[in-house]
């Protein structure tokens, strides 16, 4: 592995030779990260995406971390969602559970999926109501510095127009402040009908991972860290927590023209 060590405040980039190594990086910073949240709170509140992010967590489904991660105090969102069924091929949740959840032993009742039989608006509404009950419970914590919730982790990956959550560039969406959940019918990338967390949201968390592996996400990798970009224009160089730690997984290929 290779760091290019600290490039911004509480910014990490790590280039790997390859995704075996990557993957194996990201499933010990994510154990890590757990035994320290049940240690303190008695909770790991982790927030999944879509994509190939999902195949990277697979060391997490083997020894030892199967036997030792605290999976039962595990409780797991989603950044973005596809407003189709679960069992539909572009529901994140299906992807998550397919090639995650089903391997390891979180307790179904800590896995919180959308409620698929709402519109795209109902369902945001819906899935910010649950967050904000979790939030009188004490299973999710909110930010010291603002009214949003704190995740202890957000595992993210970045499409190949820079976009992350279902936040895309230059997209109104990326400015909404008010809500922790938004809709949006009119994505640009199929299926149009989304919920998201806001970009608040996912600047409160504690912790962000970014993902990135192959050639094709190098020129986004690269604009990442280049030139401060006028906000919205890229929101995977928006979404840095304002009080966390920002770490980017990459492979060669993605870090190649840096």
């Amino acid at each position: 592995m290779a760091s290019f060590g600290k490039l911004d405040k509480d910014l990490h980039l790590q280039v790997y030779e390859n995704v075996e190594e990557l993957s194996d990086s990201l499933a010990e910073h994510v154990a890590q990260l757990s035994a320290s949240a049940v240690k303190d709170r008695g909770a790991f509140t982790v927030v999944l995406s879509g994509g190939s992010l999902i195949k990277t967590l697979g060391k997490l489904c083997e020894p030892p971390y199967l036997q030792t991660v605290d999976w039962g105090n595990w409780h797991v969102f989603w950044v973005d969602e596809r407003v189709v069924k679960k069992d539909h091929p572009d529901s994140n949740y299906k992807l998550a559970y397919d090639g995650f959840l089903s391997k390891v032993p979180i307790p179904s009742e800590k896995v919180y999926a959308i409620n698929d039989t709402l519109s795209a608006q109902g369902a945001a509404e819906d899935y910010e109501f649950g967050l904000k009950q979790l939030v009188k419970t004490g299973i999710l914590a909110m930010a010291d510095t603002n009214d949003y919730p704190r995740f202890d982790l957000l595992l993210m990956g970045m499409g190949p127009d820079g976009h992350c959550a279902s936040l895309f560039p230059n997209h109104p969406l990326v400015h909404v402040k008010e809500k922790w959940v938004a809709s949006i019918t009119d994505s640009p990338k199929p299926p149009p009908e989304r919920i998201t967390f806001t970009l608040p949201v996912i600047q409160a968390a504690a912790n962000i991972f970014f993902v990135a592996n192959g050639e094709g996400k190098a020129e986004m990798v690269a604009k990442v860290f280049g030139e401060e970009l006028p906000f919205g224009q890229l929101p995977s160089q928006s979404a840095r927590p304002t009080n966390g730690k920002l770490i980017w997984f990459a492979d060669k290929g993605a870090a190649s023209k840096l």
